[in-house]
């Protein structure tokens, strides 16, 4: 099929603005989520890590699912899921090779779609990628009604925390209502509370190894790669007076030798990201803000308590 000259203008003026907003909406998206796990939800939780932690009165939605993790239950890889990121997964590779198959032509002369030599029309190229994108989103919707039917553990010890200054020397962490299989006494509280702080210290220090001494190898490595995309963009963020307001135990088990234990938390923090060479500010600012996440820690049997997970409230 072949298109006038003003029809394939108009077409080679999408994909040029496609074109030059692409790296203006990556910068976007990064900056949006700058503090510690930069927004994604991370980690493992054992045998759990596909299953939802019970909903707490801290976190009453549903944690988000891992978009990163080094789980891998059957047909999914080690990133998780068909849409996630860092690298877009399926989707996002399709809509790269659609678009740079796209630009390469029209950088060369050919035409918008010349690069796509395996359609024979612009007609042929929508209905493909419609149909496409129809199977993976179907392929999606079944996915995330399996996960829903599966038992959120209840007996984990759904937690319902009385709140701030609640129990346990005035930390805010509640008790729970459930029993839990593991126990956890208070000072187990205290040390999720440090580690929350240190956590967030280490990260706005960019002291790499102090986080290896309180998080798991696998979190290390999502820490590193937000360092490096922030040492790419020439910023870095500052984290500071980080103060847990709420906390409670959402579900603590023992698989083997391991102790899990899944808290959720809402913490306040100031969070700031700079120029690394001017100290221009870029992002945030000096007022305190609110955040809510649920967090993972294990400890292996006689051992410390590290973190192990990240995840959004819903």
């Amino acid at each position: 099929m072949r298109f006038s000259r003003q029809v394939r203008a108009i077409l080679q003026a999408i994909a040029l603005a496609m074109a030059l907003s692409l790296p203006i909406m990556l910068a976007t998206a990064s900056s949006a989520d700058a503090r510690i796990n930069s927004g994604f939800s991370s980690g493992s939780r054992g045998s759990r890590t596909f299953s939802a932690p019970p909903s707490t009165s801290t976190a009453p939605g549903t944690a988000q699912p891992f978009n990163r993790t080094f789980g891998q239950p059957a047909g999914r890889g080690i990133n998780g899921g068909l849409f996630n990121r860092p690298g877009g997964g399926l989707l996002g590779g399709l809509a790269a090779g659609f678009l740079g198959a796209g630009l390469f032509g029209l950088l060369f002369g050919g035409g918008l779609f010349s690069g796509i030599g395996g359609f024979s029309s612009i007609l042929g190229l929508l209905l493909q990628i419609a149909l496409i994108v129809f199977l993976v989103r179907l392929a999606m919707s079944w996915w995330q009604r399996r996960q829903l039917s599966q038992p959120a553990y209840a007996n984990g010890g759904g937690g319902v925390g009385s709140g701030l200054g609640s129990g346990f020397g005035g930390l805010g962490f509640g008790m729970g209502s459930g029993a839990a299989p593991l126990q956890i006494l208070p000072a187990d509280y205290e040390t999720f509370e440090r580690l929350l702080v240190e956590t967030q210290a280490a990260w706005s220090n960019e002291d790499i190894g102090r986080l290896r001494s309180l998080a798991t190898p696998e979190m290390v490595t999502y820490f590193e790669n937000d360092l490096q995309r922030n040492r790419a963009r020439n910023v870095i963020n500052k984290v500071s007076g980080t103060k847990l307001l709420q906390g409670d135990l959402a579900e603590a088990w023992r698989e083997g030798d391991t102790d899990y234990a899944t808290v959720a938390m809402r913490y306040s923090l100031a969070d700031t990201t700079v120029e690394r060479t001017t100290g221009r500010l870029v992002e945030g600012g000096e007022q305190p803000e609110q955040v809510t996440e649920v967090w993972t820690f294990l400890r292996p049997r006689g051992g410390n308590w590290i973190l192990s997970a990240i995840q959004q409230a819903g």
